[in-house]
């Protein structure tokens, strides 16, 4: 009897320890984490809203001007004044900006990364910045800190600004020139958006991701002059390779207000032996040159021979039949970086590298176009040779042949002595002097966009042009793409 006892007392007991093992197999089920986001405690899931708070797609839904309630977690602020308070949110679905949020200074410093609040307010829109403006907020519990998305792929597409406000970073942005109306000189950053600022001013400049040039900021009341990112933005060069990090903020397109830089190379930086852009224009013509360049674009293969079109972030080259197997012809896409020897010569007022021989080197770089539109006319304008330009809102002059009273919008060959298939010559405008542009058949060739749109044109259309800065005794841009307004 005692034996039957004690069997069925351990039977009771095994059960018990299994049944145990089961919940706590439940208990302990990892919860899913949100999409570019870290995973959330195991007692705060920032996805779960309370009750009359709305979600981050009703959040997106709702009008402008209308009231709503959202919770979220703080990711950062800018700088508390006057009772009001800048701050960047997230949850696990979307990104808010709280614009000037009445706020104490003591709740201010309460306000640390990862910090739930919940903030009663009005979505607003201000020159394309989706936020939230007149707002008040209490503290809950809760964190959750937002991991950055990385959009780089996104620049220039209608998707990134269903990005906005993220967290966001991107990668291998270059920084081009920024400029200052009625100033020459090229900025890697400027003080205020027109460089009338000084130190501790907000920081602007331009990077490029090879397609397009976007605007980046360093919000002083976010990040102020003390910073490692505002220093390190003070310290760019035009050509840096650089990381950021940043919130997605809007003003009339993409306006992020940086957060983080790293600086990873230039693409100035030569090898031992090669010149520097200046030392390669300083070179006296006849001598022999040997530089590190990127390729924009080329014109035809033939008989071992390619004419390319290069830079680097300091200025541009044109090398004339260069030396070049059909296989390596192919190699030599936009981009593409190449160590060059030649000879520097001048024909026309053309300044190019002959005789030449490559070989190709890791590293990439295309650069963006620089409108030169306002040089035209001007002794600045040869400053510019052979690079990668836009023009604006020229106008299409007539082209006249001798012996022929016809005004022409274009002719095949210069003299209009060809046939479709050659290249195009065409005149435009500003409006106080003429200027002939070709379309290099051996670049873009009869059934390419531009060849097309040419044939097309008509004498007194307004045009965007682009194009390689070519010159014939003059400036004869070499024209890529053209644009009827």
């Amino acid at each position: 009897m005692k034996k039957l006892m004690v069997l069925f007392i351990a039977i009771l007991m095994l059960v018990g320890v299994a049944a145990c093992t089961n919940n706590d197999e439940k208990t302990t089920e990892p919860t899913k984490a949100p999409s570019n986001t870290e995973a959330p405690s195991e007692t705060e899931d920032p996805d779960i809203k309370s009750e009359g708070v709305m979600t981050y797609a009703e959040y997106i839904a709702a009008a402008n001007d209308t009231q709503v309630v959202v919770e979220v977690y703080v990711q950062d602020h800018q700088s508390w004044w006057d009772n009001k308070i800048t701050v960047y949110a997230a949850d696990a679905d979307g990104a808010y900006f709280l614009y000037e949020m009445a706020c104490t200074e003591e709740d201010a410093a309460k306000l640390v990364p990862g910090t739930k609040i919940k903030v009663t307010g009005y979505k607003s829109e201000w020159s394309g910045e989706v936020e939230i403006t007149d707002a008040t907020f209490v503290f809950e519990e809760g964190s959750f800190i937002a991991t950055p998305v990385d959009v780089t792929s996104l620049l220039g597409t209608d998707d990134l600004a269903t990005k906005m406000n993220a967290k966001a970073s991107f990668k291998d942005l270059v920084v081009v020139a920024s400029k200052v109306s009625g100033d020459e000189k090229d900025y890697a950053f400027l003080y205020k958006w027109d460089n009338s600022g000084e130190q501790g001013d907000d920081l602007y400049f331009n990077v490029s991701d090879g397609k397009n040039v976007y605007t980046f900021t360093v919000e002083s009341y976010l990040r102020g002059k003390d910073t490692d990112v505002y220093k390190a933005v003070e310290g760019f060069k035009i050509g840096d390779v650089v990381d950021l990090e940043g919130f997605l903020y809007w003003y009339n397109g993409v306006n992020p207000h940086i957060t983080a830089v790293a600086v990873k190379s230039n693409v100035n930086t030569k090898s031992e032996g090669v010149m520097t852009y200046a030392e390669y224009a300083a070179a006296a013509n006849d001598t022999q040159v040997v530089v590190e360049v990127y390729v924009q674009d080329h014109q035809s293969w033939w008989n071992n021979k390619i004419t390319v079109y290069a830079e680097d972030a300091d200025g541009a080259y044109f090398f004339y039949e260069m030396a070049c197997s059909e296989e390596d012809a192919a190699k030599l896409v936009p981009g593409t970086k190449i160590k060059v020897t030649g000879y520097k010569a001048e024909w026309s007022g053309e300044v190019e590298i002959i005789d030449a021989s490559f070989e190709i080197e890791e590293g990439k770089y295309i650069s963006v176009p620089t409108d030169v539109t306002a040089l035209l006319g001007t002794e600045n304008l040869i400053n510019k040779m052979n690079r990668k330009v836009a023009f604006k809102n020229l106008t299409v002059a007539a082209s006249k042949v001798s012996g022929d009273e016809t005004e022409h919008a274009f002719l095949y060959k210069w003299d209009n002595s060809g046939e479709q298939g050659d290249d195009l010559y065409f005149n435009v405008t500003d409006g106080k002097e003429t200027y002939t542009f070709t379309v290099e058949s051996y670049l873009r060739g009869k059934d390419t966009d531009v060849y097309k749109a040419v044939e097309a044109l008509k004498v007194g259309d307004t045009v965007d042009l682009e194009g390689f800065l070519y010159w014939y005794n003059g400036a004869n841009p070499h024209i890529t793409a053209v644009t009827v307004k």
